[in-house]
């Protein structure tokens, strides 16, 4: 599959929409709204949303509403989830939302889903009935199903319909971070979308799992994937630095439990790291690509290399939306984006 949009690798936005130590929700997911509309007149291909629960620092926990959002706020840039996380969701709820905003929105919208429900357990246990990582094979399967009215005649749903249906469904994209989604996207010959953000050692061995996998299939004649970094870019290497600082404070915190909001730069760089702690941060953070324009053009162009990404997403996970904005600014201008 060649990106009929794109003449050069297509580069695309990830957001969580994040919420500082100084900031609110509300202005939060103004700052989405803001860089959504700029990512679309920077020349980004997609802009995608992902489902998180239960942390105070990301207020995209409904990517659903979120996106329709966006999409009054747009014209013409794509529009999805990064993903919708299967098990914290009926199949069926998934389709007639998704099928309401293409039905809203026709050709903008991409359905990206998980398996994981980006959350703790009690949290997921609290957002719906208690599932295992083994029926996602089957969920999935179900809201293809509703998506496309194809349900066998000896299945229990097969006079159930999700409404309202567009002329056509949703693009479906699976979600991984390891080789068990790689391998079922190729299976089912959809396309793919790596989180090399928070599992880079896995991301190289998932693309080669994800293509010898492949099949074809009605949505692909041949593997789709992308892949998604965190990236800061400021004007000089030491303000991406200092833009990034947060990112690994904010790990710390979530990994002992205690989730929060995003800290300022000066809250991060002030903490009083063991050596321990460092070395955590330095194992999440060293694939991120943070410095000037020339050094993230230089950490993007290698990324595609090992990867033979045909995409890449890039989340910048920065509450101070001017500077969010300048970051994508900059990659925008690194990679020649129109």
């Amino acid at each position: 599959m060649t990106d009929p949009d794109a003449r050069r690798l297509p580069l695309s936005v990830l957001d969580v929409a994040p919420v500082g130590s100084d900031t609110t929700p509300t202005e939060a997911l103004q700052g989405s709204t803001d860089l959504a509309r700029a990512a679309e007149d920077l020349g980004y291909h997609r802009y995608w949303v992902a489902e998180h629960h239960g942390m105070p620092g990301i207020a995209s926990s409904a990517p659903a509403v979120l996106i329709a959002h966006l999409a009054q706020a747009t014209t013409t840039l794509r529009l999805g989830s990064g993903g919708v996380m299967l098990p914290n969701h009926a199949p069926l709820v998934v389709a007639e939302q998704f099928g309401m905003l293409e039905a809203l929105h026709p050709g903008r919208i991409d359905l990206g889903i998980g398996r994981a429900p980006g959350t703790d357990p009690l949290t997921a246990h609290a957002l719906r009935r208690p599932t295992s990582v083994d029926d996602f094979p089957a969920e999935l399967g179900e809201l293809m199903a509703f998506l496309g009215g194809s349900f066998p005649d000896d299945h229990p749903f097969r006079q159930v319909r999700a409404v309202p249906a567009g002329a056509a469904s949703p693009a479906i994209w699976l979600l991984g971070s390891s080789g068990y989604s790689a391998q079922l996207a190729g299976m089912l010959g959809l396309p793919f979308a790596f989180a090399h953000h928070f599992s880079a050692q896995h991301t190289v061995p998932a693309m080669e799992l994800y293509r010898s996998s492949f099949r074809p299939s009605a949505v692909l004649d041949r593997p789709y994937a992308m892949v998604t970094a965190a990236v800061v870019c400021a004007d000089t290497d030491a303000e991406a630095r200092r833009l990034a600082a947060p990112m690994g404070l904010s790990v710390l915190r979530l990994r002992s439990g205690n989730p929060g909001l995003l800290p300022t730069p000066q809250e991060a760089l002030a903490y009083p790291y063991t050596p321990q702690e460092r070395q955590a941060i330095e194992m999440f953070t060293g694939s991120h690509v943070v410095g000037d324009p020339d050094a993230v053009r230089a950490g993007l162009a290698d990324l595609q290399s090992r990867t033979a990404a045909d995409e890449l997403m890039i989340s910048t996970n920065v509450s101070d939306p001017k500077a969010r904005i300048r970051s994508y600014e900059l990659v925008a201008q690194a990679q020649g984006l129109a």
